[in-house]
């Protein structure tokens, strides 16, 4: 399955112009994104930081002046979001932003749902924009690693466990759409994948979660993707893949995971500058709305059992 990953990138030379940026949301990631566009790095060289959109009256962010929505998708000045809010907002922003006629960066999931994602991807190539998906995940040491530990080898059968604590689906949509990056990792290790069934177990009075879904290779391999999460459980992933050749047992210590933020932002701004060929671009296009496609599928099957 391809997947864009961090090139090299072609940005030695000084920029002929900047891109206008605000960033929307500033939780976790829209700090990271601040940060990263506020300091000399060579893909910040060719974006000019405008300001900040939030919910909050904040004012300023370490001298970055919060602006309000409206002047954010009217002002000329402005020709790039970064869309970092909860996921529930995702959708509504990407809309009105490329609408204004912006290029959009937006933290997965882009939306909530595979249709919304798909009439969104048709407007961005209406408008003759850039509409990127970020996914850190892919340029992670660890899946770096997995994916020379899985090349060339016929799975038999594998597994996926991912621990951590309770996230308010309001927010941040059902959990195949939450942890929809373990989702991605499984599908640009092996393939289009099809949902063979899936299972949600809920106590909510002890916000407790678990979705089990069984997945199929296109060779009929079985995966089996469990999201589990508690208030009190650490954040880890446990995996288990069955080969031909061997096993695969758990992680070993690959490495720290540096600047995860600026590499996805490197390759936005090479799509910003026309680095990534047709062929690459519609197969990530197609990984990620097959992925999308697969959680709403999970989503289906679990809620139709309720």
């Amino acid at each position: 399955m391809c997947f864009l990953l961090h090139k090299e990138t072609k940005m030695n030379a000084e920029p002929e112009r900047k891109f206008g940026v605000v960033v929307v949301g500033v939780g976790r990631a829209g700090s990271v994104r601040l940060r990263d566009l506020r300091n000399s790095h060579a893909s910040s060289a060719f974006l000019n930081l405008i300001g900040f959109v939030s919910r909050r009256e904040l004012g300023s962010i370490e001298g970055v002046q919060q602006i309000s929505l409206e002047d954010a998708l009217s002002s000329q000045e402005v020709e790039v979001a970064y869309i970092c809010s909860e996921s529930s907002s995702h959708e509504d922003y990407i809309r009105q932003f490329l609408n204004a006629g912006k290029h959009v960066l937006v933290e997965y999931p882009m939306t909530l749902s595979w249709a919304a994602a798909k009439d969104l991807w048709e407007l961005a190539e209406q408008k003759g924009k850039v509409l990127h998906e970020e996914h850190v995940e892919l340029l992670m040491e660890e899946f770096a690693f997995l994916k020379k530990e899985v090349v060339g080898k016929d799975l038999l059968k594998g597994s996926l466990l991912f621990t951590a604590g309770p996230l308010e689906e309001e927010r941040f949509g059902f959990p195949a759409f939450s942890g929809i990056s373990r989702l991605t990792w499984l599908v640009s290790l092996f393939g289009e994948l099809s949902l063979v069934s899936a299972t949600l177990e809920e106590r909510k009075e002890d916000q407790y979660m678990k979705m089990t879904v069984c997945l199929e290779t296109e060779n009929k391999s079985p995966l089996t993707w469990i999201e589990e999460k508690a208030p009190g459980l650490k954040r880890n992933r446990h995996l288990s893949f069955h080969f031909k050749s061997g096993s695969l047992e758990n992680m070993p210590n690959v490495g720290i995971n540096k600047n995860i933020f600026l590499k996805d932002q490197n390759i936005f701004v090479q799509k910003l500058l026309g680095q990534f060929s047709e062929k690459e671009l519609a197969a990530e296009k197609q990984r990620i709305l097959h992925c999308l496609w697969l959680a709403e599928e999970i989503q289906k099957h679990c809620c139709s059992k309720k």
